[in-house]
């Protein structure tokens, strides 16, 4: 059974820059779709991100296109979020997650981690 554990959250203030890690284990990184979700209390989680197992597609929600890249190190079995020009309202749990791809988007993740929050003071 795949096991994802995020890391990289943290506090940073809006316009910067956060990079955070999916270490995947119990399978290969190139074996599996990977997505990023976030949650805000109140709020439902939603989409942010998602790279496809083959590593040739990738998608984003309106509100992060341009701002974020999802990528991977084959190598280090990682899945990174790299996330630019951060904003107050990009304030929220992230969650990295696998399954399948409904078109370009994840829809219902199979597997969760544990998440790792992210803040954006203004």
């Amino acid at each position: 059974q795949v096991q994802l554990v995020e890391s990289g959250g943290g506090l940073v203030q809006a316009g910067g820059s956060l990079r955070l890690s999916c270490a995947i284990s119990g399978g290969t990184v190139s074996s599996y779709n990977v997505g990023w979700f976030r949650q805000t209390p109140g709020k439902e989680r939603e989409f942010v991100a998602a790279l496809s197992w083959s590593g040739g597609l990738t998608s984003y929600a309106d509100y992060v296109k341009g701002r974020f890249t999802i990528s991977r190190d084959n190598a280090k079995n990682t899945v990174y979020l790299q996330m630019n020009s951060l904003k107050p309202e990009d304030t929220a749990i992230y969650y990295c997650a696998s399954g399948p791809l409904f078109g370009s988007r994840m829809i219902s993740p199979n597997y969760w981690g544990q998440g790792t929050q992210v803040t954006v003071s203004s």
